[in-house]
């Protein structure tokens, strides 16, 4: 069987994301599917606990991270959040500082706040030598701005839906991948373009499970079992073989996170 690496998936609120069977099923699943890695992406303390006890129960297979996600703070309380998150920096466990970044589509007030919490949070990366799993939902211009202060980072723009020329940019600042899921299954998805011009050793392969599912469970939850369709979309569009596709992206996942 193949090996694969979901990294960036959410399976550890079973309540929030609909796994009534319970997440350790779900992680099950994956394995079954020959998904034998999963990085957990951490957005704030109200499902910590939970990323971690998953975590926990398969040291083998999920691995977490610490991060503040953009849209989860408010300003009244990021100042709180965001020392929560500092405070963990220390453990072993961790692989990455993630799920970080801006996220401008659903409000832009707390615009300054968001480019602080990000900034921290990327200095925390170069304080831990972390790499970084970035959220990008129309920010472009401000993330790319407050990284070209702090070249030479690594990590991986989740979810990437921008440019060739974008990619460009991105991958001059630092050692970036990108990460692809289950929109390159859906139909006029850019992204399906794109990935036909980045080099296979630049490309992860995620879910965001339960969100994006992937033709043809689309509409149903997602999970990290899925992560093989996304695999054969991608060999269908750049005429790469499926086998060396799972294992240069394994191979990527294993390299950018140290596992």
């Amino acid at each position: 069987m193949m090996t694969f690496c979901d990294t960036h998936t959410h399976l550890y609120d079973p309540e929030a994301y609909g796994f009534p069977d319970g997440c350790a099923d779900a992680v099950r699943r994956a394995v079954s599917s020959g998904v034998s890695t999963l990085i957990l992406p951490d957005c704030s303390s109200a499902q910590r606990e939970m990323m971690f006890s998953l975590a926990g129960m398969f040291p083998d297979v999920c691995h977490p991270c610490i991060g503040l996600h953009p849209t989860e703070f408010t300003a009244g309380n990021w100042k709180d959040e965001l020392d929560k998150v500092l405070e963990l920096s220390g453990r072993k466990d961790i692989v990455a500082i993630g799920e970080i970044g801006m996220d401008l589509y659903w409000s832009k007030e707390l615009l300054e706040e968001q480019k602080e919490v990000f900034e921290r949070q990327l200095v925390l990366a170069e304080e831990t030598s972390l790499p970084v799993i970035i959220h990008n939902r129309e920010a472009t211009a401000p993330i790319l701005e407050i990284l070209r202060r702090h070249k030479g980072l690594r990590g991986v723009f989740h979810a990437y839906s921008g440019s060739i020329e974008t990619w460009r940019e991105i991958s001059s600042l630092g050692d970036w991948f990108i990460g692809v899921g289950g929109v390159l299954t859906f139909k006029k998805a850019s992204i399906a373009e794109t990935v036909k011009n980045i080099p296979l050793s630049r490309i992860l392969l995620e879910t965001d499970s339960p969100y994006l599912t992937p033709v043809p469970h689309r509409g149903e939850r997602n999970e990290s079992a899925y992560i093989p369709l996304i695999a054969q979309r991608l060999c269908e569009l750049t005429g790469v073989p499926v086998e060396e596709i799972a294992a240069q992206t394994t191979q990527n996942a294993r390299n950018l996170f140290a596992l």
